[in-house]
C-alpha cells in the first residue's frame, strides 16, 4: 500500500467524526436550551442592556438587555429547522426533475432542463429575498423562498448520473426482467443517486445556513422578538464599534454551523466519491 492510500482513509475519517461532532454537538445544544441556561431568551431587562461578558451573563447582554448566551443557544433551533426544511424540499425536487430529465430524454429533457438553466442563472438570495418580501417575513416562507432556488444543482447532477446509468448493464438487466417505467426510476434509479445527493446535501447546508442569516439580516426572517442568529448579528451592528460582542457572538454561532456542515459535506465526499481521492 502507497503512502498516499496510507493517509487517505484517516484523512477522510477524521473530516467525518469532527463534523459530525460538531454538527451533533450543535444538535443536543438546540434541544436542551432550557438545560443549559436558566435565561429566558426574550424578557427584556433594560438596566441590564450592553453589559459586558460576565460571570452573570456569560456571552453579554443585547440593546434589549436580553442575554446573549440564551439568545445564541435558542436561536439554533430556527437555523436548523429552517435548514431541515430546505433540505426536506430541495432534494426531492431536484431528484425527481433530474432523473425524468436523464430517464424519458427528448422534450422532457429539454423543458426540464431549460426550467433548471433558468432558475440556476437568476441570483439566489436576490430571488429568495423577493419571494419572502411577497410571501411575508417567516419560518416556513424563508424556506419556500431558499428551496425555489437551490433545487437546480441537485436535478443537474441526478440527470448526469441518470445518463450515465440509462446505458448499464444493469438497467439492461432490469428491463429485460420487465421493469420499466416508474418501478425502474424508484426501485433502481432512485437508490443509485440518492448517495450522491445526500452529499451535495451535506455541502450546501453552510451556504443555506449564511442565506438564512443573511433573510434574518435583512428583516425577512423569523421576526422579533424570536432569536434569530441574522437578526441578532443585524441589532449588534448598530453598537459593533463600542459592544463587539452583540454581534461577534451570534456571528461566531454562524461560521460554527456553517464549519461543522462543509467539514461534514467533505468527508462524506470523500468516502463517497472515491475520484475526489485520487
Amino acid at each position: 500500500m502507497t503512502t498516499s492510500n496510507k493517509n487517505l482513509w484517516p484523512t477522510w475519517l477524521n473530516t467525518f467524526k469532527f463534523g459530525l461532532f460538531l454538527v451533533v454537538l450543535l444538535v443536543l445544544v438546540a434541544l436542551c436550551a432550557p438545560l443549559l441556561t436558566h435565561y429566558d431568551p426574550n424578557i427584556q431587562n433594560i438596566a441590564d442592556r450592553l453589559a459586558p461578558p460576565s460571570h452573570e451573563h456569560l456571552l453579554g447582554t443585547d440593546r434589549f438587555g436580553r442575554d446573549l448566551f440564551a439568545r445564541v443557544l435558542y436561536g439554533a433551533r430556527p437555523t436548523l429547522l429552517l435548514v431541515s426544511l430546505v433540505i426536506i424540499i430541495t432534494v426531492p425536487i431536484g431528484l425527481i426533475i433530474g432523473i425524468c430529465a436523464g430517464y424519458f430524454g427528448g422534450w422532457t429533457e429539454r423543458i426540464l432542463m431549460r426550467l433548471t438553466d433558468i432558475v440556476m442563472s437568476l441570483p439566489s438570495l436576490v430571488i429568495a429575498l423577493a419571494l419572502v418580501s411577497i410571501l411575508g417575513p417567516s419560518l416556513m416562507n424563508g424556506a419556500l423562498a431558499l428551496a425555489f432556488t437551490s433545487w437546480p444543482s441537485f436535478a443537474r447532477q441526478a440527470r448526469t448520473e441518470t445518463l450515465a446509468l440509462r446505458r448499464s448493464d444493469y438497467l439492461a438487466a432490469a428491463n429485460m426482467q420487465g421493469i420499466h417505467g416508474w418501478r425502474l426510476i424508484i426501485g433502481h434509479i432512485l437508490p443509485l443517486c440518492l448517495p450522491s445527493a445526500i452529499v451535495r446535501a451535506a455541502l450546501n447546508l453552510g451556504g443555506i445556513i449564511l442565506s438564512a442569516a443573511g433573510l434574518g439580516f435583512l428583516g425577512m426572517g423569523i421576526q422579533p422578538p424570536a432569536a434569530e442568529w441574522g437578526s441578532m448579528v443585524a441589532s449588534g451592528s448598530r453598537v459593533i464599534f463600542d459592544q463587539w460582542w452583540v454581534a461577534a457572538v451570534p456571528g461566531f454561532a454562524i461560521l460554527f454551523a456553517s464549519l461543522a456542515f462543509n467539514l461534514l459535506g467533505d468527508g462524506l465526499r470523500d468516502k463517497m466519491d472515491p475520484r475526489h481521492g485520487k
